[in-house]
């Protein structure tokens, strides 16, 4: 079975029942997927499908044939020296010193990028809403929340218009 993983077709073995999670760490060595609960509750396998955020430990391979799968190591940009350009919630996440253990954040950080995709300017309860289903075992959650809230301002401000002053 082909998949579309970080912009790159790749060809996985797994049949059309086998879960996208396995795929990608047995298969394809994408470890930043991590395997917490295995029954999608605890979000440490959360990738991006077509920009949602999906339990990855209990998506069937055919759910997610034909769209664009994003996970933690697919985020970042490289930049035209060459260098790895941190997207903001990455960025983010490292300014507030979030991770501990590290288990939860490319869950954490993928939840976060798709729910600022929907909502760029998120109120606290909103994302403690939002993030309420991804667990931490460390108890990170306010730097989480304060995370969140860095990153949305510093999207924002990229996507703010630039104007020349007469």
């Amino acid at each position: 079975m082909n998949l579309r993983i970080n912009g790159t077709e790749r060809e996985v073995a797994g049949g059309s029942s086998a879960l996208l999670v396995y795929a990608l760490r047995d298969e394809l060595g994408m470890t930043g997927t991590k395997i917490g609960c295995a029954a999608g509750f605890c979000g440490s396998c959360t990738v991006l499908v077509d920009g949602v955020a999906t339990r990855a430990c209990i998506t069937p391979l055919a759910v997610v044939e034909g769209k664009e799968i994003t996970t933690i190591e697919g985020l970042a940009q490289q930049g035209a020296d060459g260098a790895v350009l941190l997207h903001p919630v990455q960025q983010a996440f490292i300014d507030a010193q979030v991770p501990q253990c590290g288990w939860c954040m490319s869950g954490q950080i993928l939840t976060a990028t798709a729910f600022l995709q929907t909502n760029p300017a998120p109120t606290e309860d909103e994302i403690v809403a939002a993030m309420g289903e991804n667990y931490c075992r460390c108890g990170c959650y306010y730097r989480i929340k304060q995370a969140v809230l860095a990153a949305a301002e510093q999207m924002n401000v990229a996507t703010l218009p630039t104007e020349v002053c007469a």
